[in-house]
């Protein structure tokens, strides 16, 4: 005779309740899975925190941002994805004008700053990165510093920076440019940029690019060279950072963001995870690791060696505005794609 678990029994040993911070938490057996477009060591972090004070298993598929949105609307309702991370907010837009997040719980919206989070609550701000302008000290002078991102469509300019248009990263700057200056403007930027600067593949090689004295300045966000100077310092140690500030559009907070999708059969463990996320322990790996990404919860610290969030006087961009398809159609139409 086949012995079998009683149904009590084998539903208690499935749902596992985990007593956490006050909250319980019903671990199912398959855990969750999160498709993950963040850096893949951050992700990592917090996946082993939240599982170590919940017992609740992650599986992590990687990818980055256009990649992965691109999977989950093609996947849809099929999707095997409960949770979707960002790098920069346009992907999430992508996914949620598809119409596929399910409305993030009101106490985990409550945990992050409204600068940091989009008002209709279908996604949340995790972490934040500012907009840079790093040079050269010995080819360029503080003095010569570009006033604004846009006046680096100036002739004057031509062949003195750099940038990365084909990631992920250059093309939220290019979608904040769009929202903020409109259509005719951005493309007369890209236009110029297309004559003034050179293209490289990361901006991990254009720091080493302006390190290296190979061009003079370029646009990156503002922890590649805090990660870097971390290390050995030997692809940063000739360069130093300008901060537009001024609301200036080379000033651009990008929003890494998170999203429950509507399709997840596992919604509590799901949403359980952004809680955890966007929340005390989840805002701290910001604090303490070697991500040197912005915290954006309220009351949260960032690490202490970024200049604050509140110093940066970032321009107010609603990220779910954020169009990187008209983007990504202007730069091809420059010729930057």
């Amino acid at each position: 005779m086949t012995s079998r678990i009683p149904s009590f029994l084998k539903t208690a040993l499935l749902t596992a309740a985990l007593v956490s911070a006050g909250h319980v938490y019903a671990a199912d057996a398959d855990g969750i899975v999160v498709y993950n477009a963040q850096h893949e060591s951050l992700t990592k972090s917090w996946i082993e925190g939240f599982t170590k004070e919940t017992g609740i298993k992650v599986t992590v598929r990687n990818g980055d941002d256009t990649e992965m949105g691109n999977q989950i609307v093609q996947e849809g309702a099929a999707s095997p994805a409960d949770v979707f991370l960002t790098e920069n907010s346009p992907a999430m837009v992508l996914v949620d004008n598809a119409g596929l997040f399910a409305p993030v719980a009101p106490a985990t919206l409550e945990q992050i700053g409204a600068p940091y989070r989009p008002a209709h609550g279908k996604w949340v701000g995790i972490a934040a990165r500012s907009t840079v302008f790093v040079y050269n000290p010995s080819k360029l002078a503080e003095a010569d510093l570009p006033k604004s991102l846009l006046d680096l469509a100036s002739p004057n300019w031509k062949g003195r920076w750099g940038a990365s248009p084909g990631g992920a990263d250059f093309q939220a700057i290019v979608a904040a440019v769009l929202e903020l200056k409109g259509e005719a403007a951005t493309l007369d930027w890209l236009k110029a940029m297309k004559t003034n600067s050179t293209a490289y593949r990361g901006n991990s090689a254009v720091l080493k690019a302006v390190n290296a004295g190979q061009i003079d300045s370029g646009v990156i966000y503002h922890y590649y060279r805090f990660g870097d100077q971390a290390k050995t310092g030997e692809n940063s140690k000739n360069t130093s950072l300008h901060y537009f500030k001024h609301k200036d559009p080379g000033a651009f907070v990008s929003i890494s963001g998170g999203g429950v999708l509507a399709s997840s059969k596992h919604k509590e463990q799901a949403q359980a995870f952004l809680k955890w996320v966007t929340g005390k322990d989840g805002q701290a790996v910001l604090k303490n690791g070697n991500s040197f990404e912005y915290a954006v919860g309220q009351n949260a610290e960032s690490n202490p060696k970024l200049v604050p969030l509140a110093q940066l006087d970032a321009p107010t961009v609603d990220a779910s505005k954020l169009d990187s398809k008209k983007a990504v159609e202007l730069m091809t139409q420059a010729g930057l794609l």
